[in-house]
């Protein structure tokens, strides 16, 4: 059976702290979990769980990970052990990983590029955002949370339904400053996206 049909069980967001406590490098609650964190409720089943990391810190939290089964989506949509010590190719992004091969996926890694102290956003290196701002409102000492209106440009492209329901569940209680955000960004990286009308 290919890597890609095997079944998730989603690490408990809470359980992160603990997990990568080691780590030494900055990271984000991301996805769906990002925005109920950000919403302050459950709204919708999580079919995993999504953690931003830098590229440049790929190592620490691949070491972190020593004991778990860790695969590459390398080539995307092919799956493929990641051993430590290697460095992933650049546009390498997205890491799945599970406690041992035999148990269901547990966490993904969505592994992101910088330019000196500025993220970079994957699709359209244009758009960049200083490291020190990627953390939102529902951010805690225990963990950093990607703020929402980063998180909903990540989900714009896509455009599934859990993506138009974390849109429709965040975008009311979005501040000036992030609504501005967004809708400057989805201009600039997809003129004339529906989801400016919503901001």
């Amino acid at each position: 059976m290919e890597p890609y049909q095997l079944p998730w069980s989603p690490l408990d967001p809470a359980a992160l702290p603990d997990l990568l406590a080691d780590v030494g490098a900055p990271w984000w609650l991301a996805g769906g979990w990002s925005i109920d964190a950000f919403v302050g409720r459950v709204t919708r089943v999580h079919e995993d769980t999504d953690v931003l990391v830098l590229r440049r810190d790929q190592a620490a939290f691949r070491s972190a990970l020593t004991s778990w089964d860790v695969h590459a989506a390398d080539p995307p949509g092919t799956l493929r052990p990641w051993p430590v010590g290697e460095t992933l190719p650049v546009g390498v992004h997205d890491v799945w990983c599970r406690p041992t091969p035999s148990s269901p996926w547990a966490l993904q890694l969505m592994i992101d590029d910088t330019g000196g102290e500025d993220w970079v956003y994957r699709r359209d290196a244009r758009l960049r955002r200083p490291v020190s701002s990627l953390a939102g409102p529902a951010s805690d000492p225990a963990r950093q949370v990607l703020a929402p209106e980063v998180q909903l440009l990540q989900k714009s492209k896509g455009r599934r339904p859990k993506d138009e329901a974390d849109l429709a569940a965040a975008a009311p209680l979005l501040s000036p400053e992030a609504r501005s955000w967004l809708r400057d960004a989805l201009d600039l990286v997809s003129p004339g996206h529906d989801w400016v009308r919503s901001l």
